[in-house]
């Protein structure tokens, strides 16, 4: 399933417990930069349309909106936490950004610093969201979907 949209929108992808937002990049050669708990900061390069996919399990779209705002245009770091840190049971927001991102529901936290896995709300959970030129595919059908002016 194909679902296009501009760089200047933002798609949402809705279910029972929870929503994942998707942008584009929108620019070439843009540095994402992601830190992790070993002191470590790695720098990694993206194509204007590789995604930045933010799941909410709040429903909440401002909150999708702001994340996924100060990924793209203020350059906001991606903290990757251990799988044994203690906020890693408090978040209710996580972000991916690259080619495809994988939604799973039954992923440890801190335990997938590759950034195509992201964990989701149970009803999208199985949904593969793949970059396209005008926007991305879906592995398989998802009626529940909005877009709006980002």
């Amino acid at each position: 399933m194909n679902i296009d949209f501009s760089y200047d929108e933002i798609l949402f992808l809705e279910g029972e417990t929870g929503t994942v937002g998707i942008v584009k990049v929108a620019n070439d050669n843009k540095m994402l930069f992601i830190a992790t708990q070993d002191n470590e900061e790695i720098v990694q390069f993206l194509e204007k349309d590789d995604i930045i996919a933010v799941s909410n399990f709040k429903k909440d779209k401002r909150a999708i909106r702001a994340q996924a705002y100060l990924t793209r245009e203020e350059d906001s770091p991606i903290v990757i936490l251990n799988k044994d840190h203690p906020s890693t049971k408090r978040l209710s927001q996580v972000l991916s950004v690259g080619e495809k991102v994988n939604l799973n529901c039954n992923i440890t936290p801190g335990t997938h610093p590759e950034q195509d896995v992201l964990c989701s709300c149970d009803s999208l959970s199985g949904l593969t969201i793949t970059k396209t030129q005008n926007g991305v595919a879906l592995n398989k059908k998802h009626d529940t979907y909005t877009i709006e002016r980002f």
